[in-house]
């Protein structure tokens, strides 16, 4: 037998047939159901769950004690924080079996759920979108923007480093962590003016140099996102 090029803790179980990218860890209590598909260079934390038939990407981060269901698709550089929750079903009854009628959950690239968040099913998630630390969403989240609450409320725009934008001439919006410049195209789309969308980060932006709570001082009140 071929020697696997991801890592599998020895009290993990990855059900076969699956597909994992290399790269991949796969950490404490993890299980991976038969037919799931884990992209490469992920981390799955302890305690973490992956149906069959769920899509997860490349570099994707999942903390401890989530669950991905079937029906959820996954994209590229998302992470999950620690006890997030995803659903398949909005009305589910255990004496109703509705396994044919899961419905489809899409977190777009490079977009953060905060721990303890809750994503009820049948949502699209934007790219690069950051759904606050508690919240519940209810319905679609566009790119970049920052959800708070329950149930969830867009509250501004964040970068593609996470941090909420300040506003510099005009209508164009600064990341004071890298520099990159943001603007609403038309209402309520948001894209940044210096590396399309798709575009991995270069590295020399990849790597946080200052923690958010020294560069959110720099923000306006009403920008200042705790």
């Amino acid at each position: 037998m071929a020697a696997k090029d991801y890592f599998v803790h020895e009290s993990a179980y990855v059900d076969e047939p699956c597909d994992v990218g290399a790269g991949t860890k796969i950490w404490h209590f993890c299980h991976v159901g038969s037919g799931a598909r884990i992209g490469a260079n992920c981390n799955l934390g302890q305690n973490v769950f992956i149906a069959g038939g769920a899509i997860v990407g490349n570099n994707v981060k999942i903390q401890n004690n989530v669950s991905v269901y079937a029906g959820t698709i996954i994209e590229d550089d998302v992470f999950l924080g620690p006890s997030c929750v995803l659903t398949n079903v909005s009305n589910p009854r255990s004496q109703v079996v509705r396994r044919n009628l899961y419905e489809q959950t899409i977190i777009r690239r490079g977009a953060t759920v905060g721990a303890n968040a809750t994503v009820v099913c049948g949502t699209v998630l934007g790219r690069y979108c950051l759904i606050a630390a508690g919240a519940v969403v209810t319905r679609n989240v566009p790119d970049y923007a920052m959800m708070i609450g329950v149930p969830a409320r867009q509250r501004g725009w964040v970068s593609r480093h996470g941090l909420p934008l300040r506003r510099d001439a005009g209508d164009v919006m600064i990341c004071l962590e890298s520099g990159y410049r943001y603007k609403e195209t038309s209402t309520g789309v948001l894209r940044c003016l210096d590396l399309d969308e798709e575009t991995p980060l270069p590295q020399d932006k990849a790597v946080g140099e200052v923690c958010y709570r020294q560069l959110k001082k720099q923000l306006p009140q009403e920008e200042n996102v705790e």
